[in-house]
């Protein structure tokens, strides 16, 4: 396998923000295609509308070319795009697609936002088991992974999971600004969408209403026609409570008490149930589940939910930027833990929490905490104490906006930007 090189990438658009010359290297995401590339799985690209899935296959097509694929036996379609509604069935699709590609030893196709085609899991299985097609395939709702699909092709996918840019993918798209703290705090208080960063460059006063119609058309064509519910004022107020309830430990009960209390209307345990699947199957929530440390076990009922883009959670909440700073930086850490890989849940001793437990594919764990600042003594001792009475020799954390460093009994105290950028 070719190494990914800067002669490759030179060639490559990762994000619109290529449009100012400012070329952002996905370079985690598209190492992962080019290991999965020729491997007998269907590679499947997940993540929320906007988050780059389109133009991170279009780097991985450019990396085809640069090593020797010719451009006839590639062929990509995208369903959101108006000439492909001519497709009313999967059988016209595959029909079309064998009839573009030459029959060579390996053809390639890409087929972006796959599940707007009525019965597209069945197109799926039929391109699968053609041994000369290496297929590639993206959606923007999770409901592609949990529908016929999974059950169709089970064992014989591959799911990669995109996000929007990670910190360090945000300092790069602002080459000329050396102030990495600043940089950090308009992270967590704006967005992190690619096209929202190109915004924030060249016109910033745009990023809000940019914004607005993402969160419109998340919920608007992947949960409520997806769904064909009339309640959308109830569904607004159920994610505002989860925005609002950042790194808390909630239920559906509880979210359904509160609701009914300030709201004077009867929300069912089993609506806000179903709301908090449509959340999480779309993308605008991550749920995560509860971890016993000592027993070693997973917690039946109750989750914490974070945010996909701060910048929703912002826009929906109004708040000011200084407004529960301890949570955002919460919610920035989960969705970097998520990148680095392994499975993330939120940790629960006998007498208290650890923000995040890790568990790596080696078996291995890390225990993170999560503190806006721990400089003073009381508040150093509480952070320390839940990871100090855990008695495995795993990797312990406590990560700060703090610029001290210090290891005291094992834990490493770090401050949360140099651990963002890899330092």
């Amino acid at each position: 396998m070719q190494p990914i090189t800067d002669e490759i990438y030179k060639n490559l658009y990762f994000s619109s923000v290529e449009k100012e010359n400012t070329m952002i290297n996905r370079e985690s995401y598209l190492s992962q295609l080019i290991k999965l590339r020729d491997q007998d799985l269907i590679k499947v690209v997940t993540g929320i509308r906007r988050c780059g899935k389109s133009t991170l296959l279009m780097a991985f097509r450019q990396y085809l070319y640069d090593n020797g694929v010719q451009k006839d036996a590639v062929l990509s379609l995208n369903f959101e795009e108006r000439e492909n509604a001519r497709f009313t069935t999967w059988e016209e699709v595959y029909d079309y697609i064998i009839s573009q590609l030459p029959d060579t030893p390996k053809r390639y196709v890409f087929l972006d936002e796959v599940q707007l085609l009525p019965h597209f899991e069945k197109l799926v299985d039929a391109l699968f088991v053609k041994k000369n097609v290496d297929l590639y395939i993206t959606g923007s709702n999770a409901y592609m992974l949990s529908s016929d699909l999974s059950t169709l092709l089970s064992g014989r996918y591959i799911n990669i999971r995109l996000h929007p840019f990670s910190f360090a993918e945000y300092v790069a798209s602002f080459p000329d600004e050396h102030d990495n703290s600043r940089l950090f705090r308009q992270y967590m208080n704006t967005s992190c969408f690619p096209e929202a960063v190109n915004l924030s460059r060249t016109a910033p006063e745009m990023v809000n209403a940019y914004l607005q119609s993402v969160y419109d058309t998340v919920v608007v064509k992947d949960i409520v026609q997806r769904n064909k519910l009339r309640k959308f004022d109830t569904l607004q107020r159920v994610i505002n409570f989860l925005y609002d309830s950042i790194g808390s430990v909630v239920s559906p009960n509880n979210i359904a008490d509160t609701m009914n209390r300030t709201s004077g209307q009867q929300l069912s345990h089993n609506t806000v149930l179903k709301y908090l699947r449509y959340f999480s199957e779309s993308y605008l929530i991550y749920p995560v589940r509860l971890y016993n440390i000592k027993g070693k076990r997973l917690l039946a009922s109750n989750y914490k939910y974070y945010a996909v883009d701060l910048g929703f959670r912002n826009l929906l909440q109004t708040n000011a930027p200084t407004i529960d700073l301890g949570h955002k930086l919460e919610n920035v850490v989960y969705f970097e833990l998520l990148r680095r890989g392994g499975e993330v849940y939120a940790g629960r001793t006998d007498t208290g929490e650890v923000d995040f437990v890790v568990m790596k594919h080696n078996g291995e764990r890390e225990y993170y905490q999560v503190a806006y600042t721990a400089n003073d003594e009381n508040t150093l001792k509480r952070e320390f104490s839940s990871l100090r009475k855990i008695k495995d020799a795993y990797p312990k954390y406590l990560l700060t906006m703090d610029f001290d460093s210090a290891n005291i009994d094992g834990i490493r105290k770090i401050n949360v930007i140099d651990w963002m950028l890899g330092r």
